[in-house]
């Protein structure tokens, strides 16, 4: 029997939940970090997931005695991002993760409503680069909110911009920092990976290949 989907939403990270976008972050890091004398590595951009640009650059200048201004900071944020945008370019439809356009399509089917709440200031770019955009009934990323992720602030606007109490909304996302601010916002979430990237977090899918419409509205029921 079919899961009841009586005003429920569905809200979706977007960098490695939609669309396959790690590899150019972790690029962009390694470019600022090289150039900057700075160490990075496959453990440093682990910590990076799922977190603004402000937080991870913090994270990045965490080993290093010297001191930065905010402008400085600003300045070092800026030219990560920059390097992200050249890398973005090469995104297209063949970067959407596997599952995501099938779950998309039965979702909508199905009545629930969908969102894409991301800490990324870039997001809505990169949706229009690999057919995303205009799929979803609400966007909120990083231009939206003042506060990234774990803070619960990007989920709670994404619930509100689409009229659900918090209780009706599933949060899938791949990072800690994420699943922590779906658990601050009070919402049931879905971990995409394994636990060891995860962490604590009770329902998980390896990929959003396996994952059902009934399954996601299913969890935080009991």
């Amino acid at each position: 029997m079919s899961v009841s989907n009586t005003e429920r939403g569905v809200i979706f990270d977007f960098d490695g939940v939609l669309v396959h976008t790690d590899h150019l972050h972790y690029r962009a890091w390694q470019k600022l970090a090289e150039a900057e004398g700075l160490p990075f590595n496959r453990q440093i951009s682990e910590r990076l997931r799922g977190l603004g640009r402000m937080a991870s650059l913090e994270i990045l200048l965490g080993p290093t005695d010297r001191t930065f201004s905010h402008q400085e900071k600003l300045a070092l944020a800026d030219r990560k991002n920059t390097a992200y945008l050249e890398l973005a370019e090469s995104l297209t439809r063949e970067d959407v993760l596997p599952g995501v356009w099938p779950l998309l399509t039965e979702l909508t089917r199905r009545g629930v409503k969908v969102a894409v709440a991301s800490s990324s200031r870039n997001t809505r770019a990169a949706m229009e680069r690999v057919g995303l955009a205009g799929r979803f009934d609400v966007v909120v990323d990083g231009n939206d909110v003042r506060q990234t992720k774990p803070d619960p602030e990007v989920f709670l606007l994404a619930a509100r911009r689409m009229g659900l109490p918090i209780e009706q909304c599933v949060v899938i996302e791949d990072a800690p920092a994420g699943i922590e601010a779906a658990r601050r916002a009070g919402m049931a979430v879905l971990g995409v990976g394994t636990r060891e990237t995860l962490g604590a977090v009770e329902h998980v899918a390896a990929s959003l290949t396996v994952v059902t419409v009934d399954g996601l509205l299913a969890i935080g029921r009991h």
